[in-house]
């Protein structure tokens, strides 16, 4: 049976290629053949995986991710916008650092656990997922899994300027919810978790203010 979000994504993406059942397997099979852990899998989340992981894992702990940085990069037409409005979603883009949160899953469940990952961020091929090099806040080195934006894929925003992304932020609505409050969300908890994003945390203000007219 299909998920809300595939429905959706039929819905709204018309002739735009779906990433299907098989393929996503496919993605799964290839991501674990060249895992670099033993008994269990890391995930890192950067987006809404920090507030919604939706997956089960047994330990969670704070990282930063080198060599990628956190974008709104992705354009979103089918659950934070529409194809009249469409939102912006956020990505890694390759370069700096990002910090973000890391769940650990059990190797007996990873298979099930990245089933449902992978259908979340893989409705189409505009996140790639990769092993990224992660260092915990007690300074531990690991992999973990995280998604990366396709700049090849006509989803890929580019790099728009500061004062296009919160206008589009502010406006765009979608079956999930508004891109604002993804937004709100992300750079709320990132703050609880006491590592802010001065950048998100500035945007969110710059859309706050644009939301009050």
């Amino acid at each position: 049976m299909k998920g809300v979000i595939e429905r959706m994504a039929e819905e709204a993406l018309g002739d735009e290629h779906v990433t299907t059942k098989i393929e996503r397997k496919e993605a799964i099979d290839r991501i674990l053949e060249t895992s670099p852990t033993g008994n269990s899998t890391w995930v890192f989340g950067y987006g809404s995986l920090i507030w919604n992981p939706a997956i089960h894992y047994y330990q969670k702990m704070i990282g930063t991710a080198y060599g990628y940085r956190r974008t709104f990069s992705l354009w979103s037409t089918i659950g934070r916008g529409s194809s009249a409005n469409p939102g912006l979603l956020l990505a890694l883009e390759p370069g700096g650092s990002c910090k973000g949160v890391l769940y650990r899953i059990r190797k007996d469940d990873r298979r099930q656990e990245l089933d449902i990952l992978f259908r979340r961020e893989l409705v189409t091929a505009a996140y790639r997922p990769v092993w990224a090099s992660i260092r915990t806040a007690k300074g531990r080195a690991l992999k973990a899994i995280t998604f990366v934006i396709d700049r090849s894929h006509p989803r890929y925003a580019g790099l728009l300027d500061k004062d296009t992304v919160a206008e589009i932020i502010a406006t765009a609505e979608g079956p999930l919810g508004s891109c604002a409050n993804y937004l709100y969300q992300t750079a709320e908890h990132l703050e609880t978790l006491g590592i802010p994003d001065r950048q998100l945390t500035a945007l969110a203000q710059k859309v706050r203010q644009l939301s009050d007219f």
